[in-house]
């Protein structure tokens, strides 16, 4: 069975004087501070929250 994609998806900017749906949505995918990364599972659920932050995040296939 094939391994499943993966992304890495950092934080580039703080959380501060964002909406709250923003900050709901960095929370859920486990990043909080800048310049931490985290690795999930490619799918279409992740990539929807990654559209919501795009402007706050990086996102790097694994």
């Amino acid at each position: 069975m094939a391994e499943p994609k993966k992304i890495k998806i950092t934080q580039t900017r703080s959380i501060i004087d964002q909406l709250e749906k923003t900050k709901r949505t960095i929370k859920a995918l486990g990043l909080g501070r800048p310049r931490r990364s985290v690795v999930k599972v490619d799918t279409p659920q992740i990539r929807g929250m990654v559209r919501v932050v795009r402007h706050i995040v990086k996102v790097e296939e694994v």
